[in-house]
């Protein structure tokens, strides 16, 4: 109890009264300021008053205690001060045993009917045995007691010899009940083996298709390969002829070289390629360094590699920031469409990307490119229908440094329905850009439409003349046999071909890879 130690508190802070001074007479006197009249000793009433008065603070005390140091009530088994353990997650729901029960066999049968059998003989004979000894306790003839007390013997033994076949028969059962348990046990882990190879031929199939639909998914985002984009030119362009050619057996003479010479001719690579591949299996065979035709295959392969083997220039990167394109091309080569490409591979890098409709010549271009843009997650500048390229173009690149993009691809004319000739134009609008960023464009990338053979040649002559093309990116080479161009501009203009569009999805406008693309043609 609180109370005891309350009270000595409260007694400890009261100071004690002072004794009354004795007087000369031997008579105690109450020091004055006291309140209590001169007196032997305390009266009955001032005892009780100072003990209530006491046992009133006390219980003040008491009772603000309660009221400002409750504690919280601890929980039900919980010891008072044990912090409450962290919740555990709840395990999962263990799998219920499998149990198979199978019915007894005709011999664990017969046994059990042995047991109950032989369970009621004894039975039987232990209530004969029982009633001839009552008998016999009650007969008083001594011949009668001694014929009944035979008879209790007798019943006696064949009660015995029958529980014991009861014992032997059942244990017969319970090793035929063993057996059965065991053909149960095997048969329940043969049906959770087969439960579980089920499940697992169940998660075995979920994985194959999730793998195959990865697979899928990673084939559909690749795109088609460069080889896939060659086939036709491969099987029905100049290689396949080239091909006839390597695969005659006979002596390398004159007449093979002109044949070989009218097979490069219409392969669109070029009339001064095809020349000068002639003349150089000309000189091999005249050191005799051409045995047999497919030597001859050997040597284009060879030449054709060192020619389309060019200096790459950094694309998309490495100017600025913002590095700024600049793409030309003829109105149908893909320009608009190439763009959007890029403009996606570049955004899906996590680029910032700004493009520009400077093509204002042609309604359907910028209609075009904000559709590309809006797929692509990139910005879009664009102008008035008619209006100045150079002005959009001004724009897009100072809007790309105020917000900090890293790319900007302007798209420019094609084809114009002015006065002023397209190179011209173009010219106008690559200073302007330098104006608007000093150093820029960047790159100037030529988009080509590989379909026109010999005269997509003669399109980048114009173009690299007029405002120096860097780069090339030859576009649906997939629905032509005419890939051998790509030969003839690496041959004539010395310029390399980055990029190649070998069909409709963004992933299948891929970098070219001049190993890869003699492989496709030659392999």
């Amino acid at each position: 109890m609180k109370t005891p130690h309350a009270l000595d508190a409260l007694t400890a802070q009261v100071p004690p009264a002072p004794s009354p001074a004795p007087t000369p007479g031997g008579e105690t006197t109450q020091p004055p300021g006291t309140g209590v009249p001169p007196s032997d000793g305390l009266t009955t009433g001032d005892a009780v008053g100072i003990g209530g008065a006491a046992l009133f603070v006390l219980l003040m005390v008491l009772a603000a205690r309660k009221l400002f140091f409750r504690k919280r009530a601890p929980e039900p088994g919980r010891k008072p001060g044990v912090p409450i353990p962290e919740q555990k997650p709840a395990l999962p729901a263990e799998r219920p045993e499998l149990r198979v029960e199978l019915p007894p066999s005709e011999k664990e049968a017969a046994r059990l009917r042995e047991v109950d059998e032989a369970h009621a003989r004894a039975q039987e004979l232990a209530r004969q045995r029982e009633e001839a000894a009552r008998a016999a306790r009650a007969t008083t003839d001594a011949g009668e007691r001694a014929r009944l007390e035979e008879q209790v013997r007798v019943l006696k033994e064949r009660e015995e010899e029958e529980k014991r076949a009861e014992y032997r028969a059942k244990k017969a059962a319970d090793e035929e009940a063993r057996e059965r348990r065991k053909r149960e046990q095997t048969e329940a882990q043969r049906l959770l083996d087969d439960e579980r190879a089920r499940e697992a031929a169940v998660i075995e199939e979920a994985r194959r298709a999730e793998e195959a639909a990865a697979r899928a998914k990673v084939d559909a985002e690749a795109g088609r390969t460069l080889a896939q984009g060659l086939d036709k030119t491969r099987s029905q362009g100049f290689m396949a002829r080239l091909n006839g050619l390597f695969g005659q057996q006979r002596q390398v003479d004159e007449s093979v070289l002109v044949e070989l010479e009218e097979i490069l001719f219409t392969a669109d690579i070029g009339v001064r390629t095809a020349s000068e591949l002639v003349e150089v299996a000309r000189e091999k065979l005249k050191r005799s360094e051409l045995s047999d035709s497919h030597r001859i295959k050997d040597l284009i392969r060879t030449e054709v590699a060192r020619i389309v083997d060019l200096p790459v220039p950094r694309s998309l990167e490495g100017g600025g920031p913002p590095h700024v394109v600049m793409v030309v091309g003829v109105n149908g080569a893909g320009k608009t469409t190439t763009i959007g490409k890029l403009a996606a591979k570049l955004t899906g890098e996590g680029k910032k990307v700004v493009l520009a409709a400077g093509d204002t010549f042609r309604a359907a271009a910028t209609e075009q490119l904000d559709v590309w843009a809006e797929r692509a997650k990139a910005q879009l500048v664009k102008g008035a229908e008619g209006g100045d390229p150079g002005s959009v173009i001004f724009d897009a690149i100072r809007k790309a440094q105020a917000e900090g993009a890293d790319v900007v691809i302007a798209d420019t004319a094609g084809r114009l329905h002015t006065k002023a000739p397209l190179m011209e134009e173009l010219k106008k609008v690559k200073r302007v850009m330098d104006k608007a960023m000093p150093g820029t464009p960047h790159e100037v990338l030529l988009v080509l439409d590989s379909t026109n053979g010999q005269n997509a040649i003669q399109q980048a002559k114009q173009f690299h003349e007029a405002v120096g093309v860097t780069a090339i990116a030859l576009t649906k080479l997939d629905g032509t046999a005419k890939g051998g161009v790509i030969i003839g501009i690496c041959d004539e203009l010395k310029l390399p071909v980055v990029w190649v569009g070998v069909g409709e999805k963004i992933a299948d406008l891929r970098r070219f890879e001049p190993r890869e693309f003699v492989q496709a043609l030659f392999d």
